[in-house]
């Protein structure tokens, strides 16, 4: 079977997700039935499938990339890192254990079978399928465990290209270098390579392309120039920006801007509910993790997190928590989104995440939480503000309300507000709504903007990366990898010293 290809990086965040996403738009584009997979991927990101199961947020884009409905095949591992070392092992969409890192190696073996199956059924069922491999393949240390970049290669003959970051310098060192400690069999499958993040004159970097193509025996199947207004769903905090910024240059409507500051808890998760509010005009967002940058927002956000009580431990030694009472004394906006909404209670009793039994709240709204050894997965829909709400929701904490108002399936009581539901900005409708509302509690002149549509936005940067593909990669190259699959034995040249477990044998 060869209609499939793995998409794989020298580093992390070299652009893997980028250039996957791409090829699936360019694919759907001309009709071809495609469908993106990652067999194992580490994020704090995740999204919730029409079924119910859990799977990474790049994977749900992706899936949109490629115009078909997200599935638990898509993403079969995926795993959550906790505060203790540990993380959560979500297969299949449901979480099935809680690991160490030695403690996961052990599992992979069967993990790969199941990875494999997922494949198998996805090429079943689709023309073509983009893989994304995780971190690099040339992790030398992990290879022989290895279910997402040359393991899963190798064991279902995938072709692979490899994407670098010229933006970080020495790109061209990083692709021989991954190619050189692969193995010959790891060697036989890498068929070209993608330069990403190009800024400059083309011509300036001809030469060191054909050079690569001369030391590698493999070409250079595009050069990406550097799209600087681009945002996806990210994989994971490392790269978040101290000020997150969408707007393109529109101004405000009003006479004000709008200043939301979101709170960097070490363990964020699910940030992308902020990208919705960073694509209106005028509203600025930004992170905070001392109190002084609270002090001139309009709205403070408390985001979601993998670990609650250890989060909220943390907001309380940065000297937060006077700082959000002092707010929501005085009148002053604050949101929580399900781990941030937690955190607002008067008591959380978490035996399961943390195990530390009950801890205060912040005791800002009327509720009390318990976690719960199940996950809750679901995709709610209700009402806020007149207007139709759609979001998702993963969680262990169960949030008993206790008084204030309705608010999605949370409450509000003054200027706080609190629900367990991700995606709920991305509706327009209830966005402006919730904005006008901050505004006019924060004294701002500041108007939302009427025709903003995150939709419309989300699709227009997703055919950016179609485009991206088209008019800057070999199109007929990749159709040849993906309709040849894996090259011939031998028409590729090995490239020393190899594997380091080689070397020794």
């Amino acid at each position: 079977m060869s209609n499939a290809l793995l998409v794989a990086g020298t580093t992390s965040d070299a652009g893997k997700s980028v250039v996957t996403a791409g090829i699936c738009r360019w694919l759907a584009r001309q009709g071809v039935g495609v469908a993106p997979f990652k067999a194992q991927n580490m994020s704090l990101n995740s999204f919730v499938t029409a079924d119910g199961a859990e799977i990474g947020r790049a994977q749900a884009m992706q899936a949109q990339a490629a115009k078909v409905e997200p599935e638990a095949a898509m993403n079969p591992v995926l795993l959550k890192p906790g505060a203790d070392g540990r993380s959560q092992v979500v297969l299949l969409g449901r979480p099935v254990a809680e690991v160490g890192a030695l403690d996961y190696r052990e599992r992979k073996p069967v993990l790969l079978e199941r990875a494999l199956e997922c494949l198998a059924d996805l090429r079943s069922r689709y023309d073509v399928v983009v893989c994304e491999g995780a971190g690099s393949p040339a992790e030398i240390n992990l290879r022989d465990r290895d279910i997402a970049n040359m393991g899963l290669a190798t064991a279902a003959g995938l072709p692979v290209v490899v994407v670098g970051d010229i933006d970080r310098g020495g790109v061209f060192a990083a692709m021989y270098g991954t190619l050189a400690l692969l193995s010959a069999e790891d060697q036989r499958h890498v068929a070209g390579w993608f330069v990403n993040k190009f800024r400059g004159d083309a011509r300036l970097l001809a030469p060191g392309l054909e050079m690569l193509r001369e030391l590698t025996g493999r070409p250079v199947l595009g050069t990406l120039p550097m799209l600087p207004d681009l945002w996806l769903d990210a994989e994971d905090s490392l790269d978040l920006s101290t000020v997150v910024d969408r707007t393109a240059g529109r101004g405000p409507l009003g006479a004000d801007v709008l200043r939301v500051a979101v709170v960097r808890f070490p363990r964020l998760s699910n940030f992308t509910d902020l990208d919705a509010l960073a694509q209106e005009p005028g509203v600025l967002v930004r992170w905070a993790t001392r109190p002084e940058e609270l002090a001139d927002a309009d709205l403070v956000v408390l985001p979601g997190t993998r670990a609650t009580v250890a989060d909220l431990a943390w907001l309380r030694e940065r000297g937060l928590e006077p700082a959000l009472k002092a707010r929501a004394a005085a009148g002053l906006p604050v949101l929580g989104v399900c781990g941030g909404y937690q955190m607002l209670a008067r008591e959380i009793v978490d035996e399961v995440e943390s195990k530390a039994g009950a801890v205060d709240g912040l005791g800002l709204l009327p509720t009390h939480v318990r976690f719960g050894a199940e996950k809750v997965l679901g995709r709610p829909v209700g009402e806020a503000y007149g207007q139709r709400v759609e979001g998702y929701e993963i969680h262990h904490g169960i949030v008993a309300v206790e008084g204030g108002e309705a608010f999605l399936d949370g409450c509000r009581v003054g200027s706080v507000w609190g629900t367990t539901w991700h995606g709920a900005l991305e509706n327009d409708g209830f966005r402006r709504e919730l904005l006008r509302e901050v505004a006019g509690l924060s004294g701002r002149a500041f108007t939302p903007a009427p025709d903003v549509s995150f939709a419309e936005a989300r699709e227009a940067r997703l055919d950016r990366l179609g485009d991206l593909i088209e008019e800057h990669a070999d199109t007929d190259a990749l159709w040849k990898l993906i309709e040849g699959g894996v090259p011939a034995a031998g028409s590729l040249p090995f490239l020393p010293p190899g594997a380091p477990l080689e070397n020794h044998e």
